[in-house]
Formats: structure tokens, sequence, C-alpha cells
């Protein structure tokens, strides 16, 4: 007989499946039916305390504005009959009453047949008046009287009491956002307090062992807690009253515990991690003894955000948002603002949307929709929006990008030179100064620094050399960054260059072998040495550069066709690489001496490359590049430069 051993599942490490994916649309529908319709609680606000807040019930006006008739203008109360016949050449004499009302005064003496009275702009229309008179077309008569030159109309230049406000009249709706239009007019009327409707209270929470607080010291393997800052601050700017409540380690007991007192407390909770069914994902289980209907839909066909987890437990919305701070943002903007903002009275948000070309292919999941993150920048033909390739982990994809387009869920990709709608995340854009597209460096912010002082707003959009090149051909961008070597003239970037554009030498930047310090297989060789005797070598692992980068052609060429492991493990950046090394995940790669010695990596110099920079010659005589020109040629910017370990050109 034979014995067959058959693997228990380990409880610790199972993990879940997704619920049934729900469209981006399907999700939202369910959700909503099951908040709204809802009674919205209010409260009384000092009219200082009510900017950006909604009206809770109608506004009625209790007096009538202005309260008394008024005068529009300096000049004098008259009757009007008695200027029937004024003119230049037939003034008509009025005697002057012995009164000057102005603001605040109220009038003691009538305006008889024949007289005037002196009054300020705002001054209370005496009795008997029906008119007043500019004092720039009268002139005086001696004997206390003035001669008018234009006769009036009945009710010239008098607001009559009411003829703003009226008494009774439905000053302000229910739902009205109060801001400093609003508080004028309550304040017009006498109104000191409003009923609005309350803030919602949001209690955020953050999850993961990995989480760090700012402000704490980063221990191996950490991150900072990025999400419990920017979701509190998104709340704040859409209407909510934001309490965050720390991070809670994976702990299932210790964490439902937390989330019971947040949810007590507060009229909705939200948290970030925990939704992707993984070991240590526990929130999406807690939820199911929170109470009811409980979970909505966990799991959205939407990119970036499909672990997103929608829930309502009594009444109150229990979100989950993904961990990775750009899918936690743009899902709680899309899917959790329009809640939180009907909870708290506030309109919609209305976004503004331009049209702008897509200049390479956006690869896509079919059946996800899908949102994209882009820079806009100005083309020869409109704006151009480049997508950001940070990816979900990434804050810096939501915090500079101008806006987002939308892939639908039955697209695969959106093809090289589409047109697309970019949704903007502010009302209104403003488009760069200065666009560089191209290699990283970090010696372009040395170099850019004073153009940022003047005002002048700078775009760098990384996709390497080849990458800049090929912007720059198109017209995108003003300068590429490059570092190109070619094999045949055995010269830097001129030879890829073509017409309409130039070279700009920018700055010499030693490329070498990056490895740990205590790593003595590398001790005393040269750089091509440290690369033989890693391919000898099965157990050291490389990490690589991206496709395009002027590095990875110098890999490549030292490789000599070889494939050895960690060859795919492709960073975009110089800062990357080192990262790899420094944290074991890596044993050599190449990268700059500036960003080795920051690093505190070993460094065997390979060879100094040219990093120059393509001109779009068309655009050579713009403010901001000749700013940008004169700023790489200036001494504080060679010194710069200098003291980071460049070398200028």
């Amino acid at each position: 007989m034979t014995n067959t051993f058959t693997p228990k599942p380990n409880p610790s490490v199972e993990q879940d499946q997704f619920l049934t994916i729900l469209s981006r649309e399907e999700a939202i529908a369910r959700f909503e039916a099951a908040l709204f319709p809802r009674q919205l609680p209010s409260e009384t606000r000092l009219l200082a305390d009510a900017l950006g807040r909604a009206l809770a019930e109608d506004v009625v006006a209790p007096i009538d504005v202005p309260p008394f008739d008024r005068s529009n203008v300096d000049g004098f109360a008259v009757r009007s009959a008695d200027l029937a016949s004024a003119s230049e050449a037939t003034p008509v004499q009025l005697a002057l009453n012995d009164e000057i009302i102005s603001c605040g005064t109220a009038p003691t003496r009538p305006v008889l047949p024949g007289t005037a009275t002196a009054i300020a702009t705002g001054g209370p229309v005496p009795r008997g008046t029906d008119a007043i008179v500019m004092v720039e077309h009268t002139q005086p008569a001696g004997n206390g009287a003035i001669e008018v030159r234009r006769a009036a109309s009945p009710g010239q230049f008098v607001s009559y009491a009411g003829s703003d406000i009226a008494r009774g009249e439905a000053l302000l709706r229910a739902g009205t956002m109060i801001r400093s239009r609003e508080i004028g007019m309550l304040a017009a009327c006498g109104i000191a307090d409003v009923q609005v409707v309350r803030r919602p209270r949001v209690a955020i929470l953050s999850t993961g062992d990995e989480l760090v607080q700012p402000g704490e010291t980063l221990r191996p393997a950490a991150i900072y807690d990025t999400n419990g800052a920017i979701v509190t601050a998104a709340i704040a700017e859409n209407g909510g009253d934001a309490a965050f409540l720390g991070a809670i380690a994976d702990n299932e007991a210790m964490l439902e515990a937390a989330m019971r007192k947040a949810l007590a407390d507060s009229d909705m909770l939200v948290l970030s991690g925990g939704t992707s069914k993984g070991a240590g994902d526990v929130s999406h289980r807690i939820i199911t003894r929170l109470g009811k209907p409980g979970i909505i839909a966990h799991g959205v066909a939407l990119k970036p955000g499909k672990p997103l987890c929608l829930a309502v437990c009594d009444g109150k919305p229990v979100i989950i948002l993904p961990g990775f701070p750009t899918s936690a943002m743009f899902t709680f903007h899309d899917m959790i603002v329009p809640v939180l903002r009907r909870m708290a009275g506030l309109p919609p948000r209305s976004d503004a949307r331009v049209a702008a070309k897509v200049p390479v292919r956006i690869a896509s999941e079919l059946g996800r929709t899908e949102f994209v993150m882009v820079s806009l920048v100005e083309g020869a033909d409109g704006l151009i929006a480049y997508p950001s390739g940070k990816g979900s982990g990434a804050i810096t994809s939501f915090a500079q990008a101008d806006g987002f387009l939308k892939i639908e869920a039955l697209a695969d990709q959106l093809p090289a030179g589409s047109d697309a709608e970019v949704a903007l995340f502010t009302p209104h854009v403003r488009v760069p100064d200065l666009v560089i597209v191209g290699s990283h460096c970090t010696g372009l912010d040395l170099v850019t620094a004073p153009l940022a002082q003047a005002g002048l707003v700078v775009r760098s959009i990384a996709v390497g050399s080849l990458g800049g090149l090929a912007a720059a051909k198109r017209g995108e961008c003003d300068l590429a960054p490059i570092h190109l070597f070619d094999d045949k003239t055995e010269t830097y970037n001129t030879p890829y260059l073509s017409d309409g554009l130039e070279l700009v030498p920018g700055w010499r930047r030693m490329q070498g072998i990056v490895f740990r310090k205590d790593d003595t297989r590398f001790a005393g060789l040269s750089a091509e040495e440290a690369v033989r005797a890693a391919l000898a070598d099965p157990a050291c692992i490389m990490v690589n550069r991206n496709q395009g980068a002027g590095t990875r052609i110098l890999i490549d060429r030292l490789l000599a066709g070889s494939r050895p492991d960690g060859y795919w493990n492709q960073p975009r950046s110089h800062n990357a690489v080192a990262a790899a090394v420094a944290q074991h995940r890596a044993d050599w790669g190449m990268t700059i001496a500036p960003v080795a010695r920051a690093s505190g990596l070993g460094f065997i110099p390979l060879a100094e490359e040219h990093y120059d920079f393509a001109l779009v010659t068309a655009r050579k005589q713009r403010p901001a590049v000749q700013a940008f020109l004169d700023a790489l040629a200036s001494d504080e910017g060679r010194a710069a430069l200098t003291a980071a370990g460049f070398r200028p050109a």
C-alpha cells in the first residue's frame, strides 16, 4: 500500500481570493444605494466658521436690504418735479437745507418744493425726495443755493428699501455651499449664525507591520506611512472632519478593536492597506463582523485600484483603500470623494478637462477601466499628455501629474498619437515654461534650481536618452538630456542628432561598477575584471538599467552578450540601482560616482560619460530655454555641479 502525503493548508499563509470583481460603475451604484438617501445631521455655526459648509435649511431674509431708501451717489436730494425744465442753458436754482446727510445719519428735515439737501453715497433719502442729482451736475449759486443744470427723473440714483433683498424672501436655499459671497448676503441681513450640515467625522487608520510614522527612524524593510497623511488631508479638502488614528500592525485582534472604536466615534472609517487578500491582510475579514450589510464590493475592475473594498456597517461607510499610494489616492478621489461630499451636503466636484494628444502607446489590461496619470506639456499643435511610468506605488505619480486620462475596459491599448480628454486635478493647469524629457541625472536639479526660484515652471520627465531624443524630434520638449555612446565613431551624443536638433554640452560624470564595500569579490579589480568575476560566480546577482538608457548601452558592451542572474531587473534610475545593491537585493550594477558615494557603496570607475542636451533649435530663443542655458554656463551652476561630483563641460 502506497502512502500519499497531502499537505494541509497553513492558515497563516493561505490567501483568500477576491470576491466577484465588479465594474467601476456597478461598484459605485451598489455603494451609493446602500448609503443614500440619508438624513444629514446639522449644527449651528457662526458666519466666520461657516465658510465652505453647506446650508442645512433655507434661509429667509428677516429684513429688507437696504432697510431704507438710500442714495447711490454723492449729490443732492431733490424733488424731480422741481427740475423738469433744468438744462445747461436754463439752470434751476434750489435753496439748500441746513443739514448734510451722511451714512449712518438719519435726516431731520423734509425736502420741500424748491429745496435740496446735500447727501452722501449710502445716506438715507429724506422725506419729500424722489431723486438724487450728482454733485458734478450742480454748482454753487451763492446765498445758500445751488444751480442744477440737468433734469432728474423720479427714482434717479435712489435704491429703494428691499430693492436688493426683500423681507421674507428666500435668501439662500438648503444645500448652498457657503462662500464669501453668501457670507456677505447673510451679513447684510444681520444674520450672525446659520444651520449647516455637520462635517462627516471620518476616522483614518493605516494598516501594516511595515509602516513607520514620519519623523521616526526608518527601520530595515519599513516604509513611511504616506497614505495616512495624504488621505487625512484629502478628507479635509472635501468637507470631512478628519481624525488620523495612527497605524495598526497586522494583528487581527488589535485591528478589530481599533476599527470598532473608530467606527463608534465617527461617521465613516477609511483604512489603507489590507485589501489584497494577502497573508497579512485581515481588514476585510473584520468588516464582516462590524455590522450589516457588510462588504458591498471587494475587487473592482479598475486600474489602479483593483483591491478596493467598499462596505457599509449599520449605515456607516467603511472603505479599505489599496496600500500603494497612487492606487489609494486615485480610488479615493474617484469613488470615495463623491460619497464624502454628499454626506457633507456639498455639490459634486466639477473637474476641468482639456484635450491633449498622447505621444506614446499605452498598453492596458483588457477588462479593466484604466486611469493613467499624465503630465501636460505644450506641443507644436496643442497639449501633449505624457503618461507617468512610476507605477501605483509612487506617491509622486499623483503629486506631479496634472491630471488623468481614461482607457475603457474593452480596449487593450491607447495607440500613440491618440487624442484624449484629460481630467485635471486642479481647476487650472499651468503649462511648464521649460520641458526636459530624457535621461535622469541628479545634477539636473542643481541647474534648474535658479529657474524655479525665478518663478519658472520646469518639468523634467525621465524616459531615457532614446526616449528623450524621440520626444525632441517630435517637438514635444525643449531639451533632451542624453548620454549615448556611438561604437562606430567612439564619440558621445553627436552622432545621434538629427535635423532640427543641436548639442548643448552639459557635464561629465563617471560611470562605474557599484558594489558593497565589504564584498571582497570586487576588491582591487578594474571594471572589466569585476564584471568577469561576477559572471564567473553563479551566486553573484546583478541589477541592470532600462532599455534606452545610456548606462544600459555600457552594461551590454561589458557583458558581451551574457545574461547573468538579475539581467532582467531593469530599474529606471541610478538611485534605484544603488538601492538594490545597498539592500542586498543585488551584488553589483552600474551607476554614477555621486550616487554611489551618497549610498555609501564601493565604486570602480569605468568611463567618464558625456551628459549633454539635445536642444530643439526652433525653441532656442524661448526665455525659459535661455534662462536654462545661462544657469548651465554660470559660475554658480558650474560650482554646484563640481561640488556634487560632476565635471562641467
